[in-house]
């Protein structure tokens, strides 16, 4: 057999492939000799058809089969071997490659065209200039999360004086029919209601400043505008009772609770840092801000990779692709693409072509390689910042693991968790290999970068 590679430019190859009889005399008489013993003839038990019938049958196409695998193992083979860094799939050559006959054994030739990635060369340096901006995290910063903490870690407790709007109110609901109640109706012992949730101002009012021990009458078809999920959450019915519920309820108060905010002290310290971590109030107050900060960095890297992208792309200037391969690629590999529609994404696509190919060159200048673990460490990362969203912070390790091991399950999470590795390998290899110059903005100031994307964005849209 024999392969061979012909360029025809810098990004576009022909790969040759000569597959001779003795290439595959042997295999394909061990595949005849296979699907002899399945071979269901009539006439004929399996094992029994002769072998001359069950080539003349289905020589043609164990042929064409065993040509195939042997093509695709040289052709891929070929590639990794030889290291070549191609775009996309092979393509079969249209002006080349001629019609095969496989009914008759012989000599066949395969023409590939292949694409090939034009070469990049970065050579970074402290001369390649690029910003990294910190977010200053300032005192309005601190107590907005310290806020955010105490209302978080708050509780509920009794109150005896008249109910506001946002208290929980408990008691029991009765049905009522003519002011008595109602023979069979509706009875809830551990009723519990919110004030606030009403629709209705006038059935809210009734509530507003009532005590334990009051009776109130309401209408809960009025108080909720007719909401049955919220009717039948309260009154522990179906959804399909609520039509039927009478006009009149009693509520018979007997308990009030507030919601009251914790206590800027080691309670809350220890809940949110962990027992005994921090002390003090200024020391908690440092200790928020190192988290805010942490909270931050994700941010900045996001930032510096965004300008850092701009800045290579730049650098390295325009790529010649090949164009016609690709776009015929694009066509021949996406069901619902057409010429057209290709031709309109082309642009964007060889965009972000460009910046893959810059990161491949980054990984591969830096050795960068992603492991297991990095993978674990991103997933965890990504378990704390969703429970800390809901104010949970200082996990147990396992919980956090077992949540991150769930994450790993999903195929795609785990796909776009390895990229989010590979991508902060990246950064922290710009980051040592760039003249970063370091620079401390505030969070409105940072957030107008962003503002400017949005707006870009809009206008290309538009």
């Amino acid at each position: 057999m024999n392969v061979s590679l012909t360029n025809v430019d810098s990004v576009n190859a022909i790969l040759q492939i000569t597959v001779t009889n003795a290439d595959y005399q042997e295999k394909l008489d061990n595949a005849l000799k296979t699907f002899r013993k399945k071979a269901n003839v009539p006439g004929f038990r399996p094992g029994t058809v002769p072998a001359g019938m069950v080539k003349k049958l289905h020589g043609k196409s164990i042929l064409a089969e065993e040509i195939n695998k042997i093509v695709g193992e040289s052709l891929y083979g070929y590639i990794q071997e030889n290291k070549l860094n191609v775009l996309g799939e092979p393509l079969p050559n249209e002006e080349k490659q001629q019609p095969l006959d496989f009914s008759v054994e012989g000599d066949f030739e395969f023409f590939f065209d292949l694409a090939l990635a034009p070469e990049i060369k970065l050579d970074l340096s402290e001369k390649d200039k690029v910003t990294y901006y910190n977010i200053a995290i300032d005192d309005a910063l601190v107590d907005k999360q310290i806020e955010s903490y105490k209302a978080n870690y708050g509780k509920y407790e009794k109150v005896e004086e008249g109910a506001k709007e946002t208290d929980l109110i408990r008691g029991t609901i009765t049905e009522l029919e003519n002011g008595e109640k109602k023979e069979g109706g509706i009875f809830v012992e551990a009723g519990i209601l919110m004030p606030s949730y009403m629709k209705d101002e006038a059935e809210q009012a009734k509530f507003v400043g009532a005590k334990a021990d009051d009776v109130i009458v309401f209408n809960p078809g009025k108080a909720y505008n007719g909401n049955e999920t919220e009717i039948a959450s309260m009154l522990h019915i179906d959804k399909g009772a609520v039509e039927a519920i009478a006009p009149e309820f009693s509520f018979a108060i007997t308990e009030i609770t507030r919601y009251k905010e914790a206590d800027l002290d080691q309670e809350l310290f220890d809940k949110i840092f962990g027992e005994g971590n921090v002390t003090s109030e200024a020391d908690f107050r440092a200790k928020v801000e190192e988290t805010i900060s942490g909270q931050f960095a994700p941010d900045s890297d996001y930032k510096f990779f965004l300008d850092a992208k701009e800045y290579l792309e730049n650098k390295i200037g325009d790529l010649q692709f090949p164009d016609a391969f690709l776009k015929r690629w694009l066509i021949a590999s996406g069901e619902e693409r057409t010429a057209e529609s290709v031709e309109q994404e082309y642009p964007k696509i060889v965009k972000d072509l460009k910046f893959h190919l810059i990161k491949e060159q980054i990984a591969k200048d830096y050795d960068l390689k992603v492991e297991n673990e990095d993978i674990k460490i991103i997933a965890k990362q990504a378990a704390k910042a969703q429970f800390a969203q809901y104010g949970m912070m200082n996990l147990p390790e396992e919980m956090v693991d077992n949540y991150a091991n769930d994450m790993l399950k999903n195929k795609e999470n785990a796909r776009n968790l390895l990229d989010r590795a590979m991508e902060n390998k990246i950064i922290d290899a710009l980051k040592a290999n760039l003249g970063v110059e370091e620079k401390t903005i505030s969070l409105d100031e940072f957030r107008k970068f962003f503002e400017k994307e949005d707006t870009k964005e809009g206008e290309v849209e538009a």
